[in-house]
């Protein structure tokens, strides 16, 4: 078996995610997250450029699981108990104009010729970065404040209802909308049932006791049980005939709400981190980029002007339902900008829905790759306009970090 396999491929891969924060790091000028310069890296040294590393079956399979990881740490950040009032409402509104704006967006693209689908890019545009947002407005003192929290929220809101969008219109799946909707109500069903046993099991002195004895010591149990969690989601939204990315997305979710307390075991989450960001995701930005179709863009000059309008598209889908928080005590006008900004923030989504877009032909090979472009620079101009805006331009080291998903 291992005759067979090469892991220098992966090797190269390990490297990248080692030097990539190093570099984001050394790059004292602009705050470029990690990610930017994995999924760059693994575009310079993959078939598109260098030719040096090609994706293989180890590489396949670590950024599958680091994909899955992925969505699993960004619903593990919802807290659904804040989502309530002017938190909940204008987040919705504010989603329903983005899959409006992103729709005529799409129109215009598809009148253009360059997509095959205006409702797949509405949906490409709608998500927000929920795990860069987050310590950005964090490491920038606003997280608390009335602005951080209607972002925040929105980014919930966006990521929840992109996820199940993609999921539900778009899974490779057989079977039409109304299958997939009478699955996704035995989803449902199934993932409430084990959000009760969770809830309940969790309440259970005895049963939290044995959790807490082992969870530091080589049993991990938390770290296994949460693994465990994510596994069994992903199974079955596959076997439920949905998008594997919801299962995992889901899984994060429920265990966020069902553990919150973490008095406890204060060490949990950073051991999922570091599983995460440590191991399996870096895997899947750098895959990522030995996929990007760098030819597709540059053989037809055209397909280049698409990355700034897909910039501005993104920009105007998330950016402009931020003027919704104008009369928001706390916001005003002089946060809307900065809203609108890290609201349009957006590349793990667009690169998870472009892999998923190219498998099913919903996209052509040079709107894939314009997309995942415009969403590279988002992360890289976005973030550093509105902390400039907000005046704490210097204070944000928490952008290599979190940018790796």
């Amino acid at each position: 078996m291992t005759d067979s396999l090469s892991f220098s491929g992966l090797l190269v891969v390990a490297l990248v995610a080692v030097a990539a924060p190093l570099a984001a790091r050394l790059v004292r000028a602009v705050a470029i997250p990690a990610v930017v310069v994995e999924i760059v890296a693994g575009i310079v040294l993959g078939p598109s450029v260098l030719g040096w590393v090609e994706p293989d079956v180890p590489i396949d399979v670590l950024a599958l699981v680091g994909l899955a990881f992925l969505l699993f740490l960004a619903g593990l950040e919802i807290d659904l108990t804040r989502l309530r009032g002017d938190r909940l409402r204008l987040p919705l509104l504010g989603f329903g104009l983005t899959l409006a704006i992103g729709l005529a967006a799409g129109l215009a693209f598809d009148a253009a010729g360059w997509v095959s689908s205006p409702l797949f890019v509405a949906i490409a545009l709608s998500a927000t970065s929920l795990g860069l947002v987050v310590p950005v407005l964090k490491d920038a003192g606003h997280a608390e404040a009335p602005l951080g929290q209607l972002v925040i929220a929105a980014a919930t809101v966006a990521d929840f209802g992109a996820v199940i969008l993609l999921s539900l219109l778009f899974s490779e799946s057989e079977g039409g909308t109304a299958s997939k909707l009478v699955a996704a109500g035995w989803f449902v069903a199934i993932v409430l049932g084990v959000g009760l046993v969770l809830l309940r099991a969790g309440r259970r002195p005895g049963i939290d006791a044995v959790l807490v004895r082992l969870q530091d010591t080589t049993a991990e149990i938390r770290v296994r049980l949460a693994v465990a969690l994510l596994v069994g989601f992903v199974a079955l939204a596959a076997s439920a005939g949905l998008e594997t990315i919801l299962g995992a997305f889901v899984a994060g979710a429920l265990l966020g709400l069902a553990d919150r307390d973490t008095m406890t075991h204060p060490h949990f989450r950073i051991k999922l981190d570091a599983v995460g960001y440590g191991l399996v995701i870096p895997v899947f930005f750098v895959a990522s980029g030995l996929r990007f179709d760098l030819q597709a863009l540059t053989d037809d000059p055209a397909a280049l002007v698409r990355v700034p309008l897909f910039l501005l598209a993104l920009l105007a889908a998330r950016g402009l339902p931020a003027l919704l928080y104008r009369r928001v005590a706390g916001v005003g006008r002089d946060g809307v900008p900065v809203a609108a900004l890290l609201q349009a923030t957006s590349l793990p989504f667009i690169v998870t829905a472009t892999t998923i877009g190219a498998e099913i032909g919903a996209i052509r090979p040079a709107t894939a790759a314009a997309l995942v472009s415009a969403g590279l620079l988002s992360v890289v101009a976005f973030p550093p306009l509105a902390l400039a805006r907000l005046g704490r331009a210097g204070r944000a080291p928490g952008l290599v970090k979190v940018g790796d998903g």
